[in-house]
């Protein structure tokens, strides 16, 4: 691909996988509404693990008021998009910062 650098890839990559975290908070939710099969936890954190997927997890978690009672899920998340930002940090700015 002409013109696209690497870094523009992987923060495509973190917005889809983003989105798709932040959908899949949401249906989990509206699945628990409705007494319905339930997107197992560990499918959830897994997904924070993703590029840009914690930060689509913490949308989700807010919007949808939805897994925001256990800890677990906030300090997983939370921590995520710590280390994701450090890490992009990295990429952007290369390990000296110049």
């Amino acid at each position: 691909m002409a013109g696209v650098e690497g870094w523009e890839l992987l923060m495509a990559l973190a917005g889809v996988c983003a989105l798709a975290t932040f959908i899949l908070y949401g249906a989990d939710k509206y699945f628990a509404v409705k007494g319905r099969w339930r997107v197992p936890e560990r499918t959830l954190l897994l997904c924070a693990l993703l590029p840009g997927g914690p930060f689509g997890a913490l949308a989700g978690m807010r919007l949808f008021r939805h897994k925001t009672r256990k800890a677990s899920f906030l300090a997983i998340n939370a921590g995520g998009c710590i280390v994701q930002l450090l890490l992009a940090s990295l990429v952007v700015d290369g390990p000296t910062g110049a």
